[in-house]
């Protein structure tokens, strides 16, 4: 009888661990994760605001008090840097790569003087910044990602409709954009 047991629960749990295995899976071999749906924009290097209803790639901004803005980047060329500046309420940056995994995230209180300067690089971009770095990148905080692609998620607090104006501004004024040496 135990060995019954037992074979039955390891079936059962070997079944579990197919399942969930398939599951987180499935996107990837689907073409419709995270990454290939900002692919899908057409935005590289430039914030896109996402619209409460899902545009041709699936994505939208579902929640009522935040606004959400996404950009596609590639550090293959050179770093890539993230500056926002803006009187919001909050806001938060999250970078991930190109398998979706979170690379690095922040907000306004994590953030020098409450504003976005941010740089992703490679590693060996890092250590060639860090080598003689360039008077604009003083305040910036430097994030190494191993990936050359990545995606970024910016999102921005609107609790009242007063709030509107100024984070559309903010989002639209953001950048995303490959740092070059001046």
């Amino acid at each position: 009888m135990r060995r019954v047991l037992f074979t039955f629960l390891v079936g059962l749990v070997g079944a579990a661990l197919l399942h969930i295995v398939i599951v987180l899976a499935l996107p990837q071999f689907t073409g419709r994760d995270a990454y290939t749906r900002v692919l899908g924009l057409l935005e590289m290097d430039s914030f896109f605001p996402l619209a409460a209803e899902p545009g041709p790639t699936g994505l939208d901004n579902s929640d009522p008090f935040l606004r959400t803005a996404v950009c596609s980047f590639s550090v293959a060329d050179g770093p890539a840097r993230f500056i926002a500046r803006g009187d919001v309420p909050f806001w938060s940056l999250s970078i991930f790569d190109s398998g979706s995994n979170e690379v690095f995230s922040m907000n306004d209180q994590t953030a020098v003087n409450g504003d976005l300067d941010l740089v992703v690089a490679t590693p060996i971009q890092l250590v060639e910044l860090r080598k003689s770095p360039p008077e604009a990148l003083a305040q910036s905080i430097m994030i190494e990602m191993k990936d050359e692609e990545g995606y970024a998620v910016l999102r921005a607090l609107a609790p009242l409709d007063s709030f509107e104006e100024q984070v559309r501004d903010f989002l639209t004024e953001s950048s995303c954009a490959p740092f070059r040496r001046q």
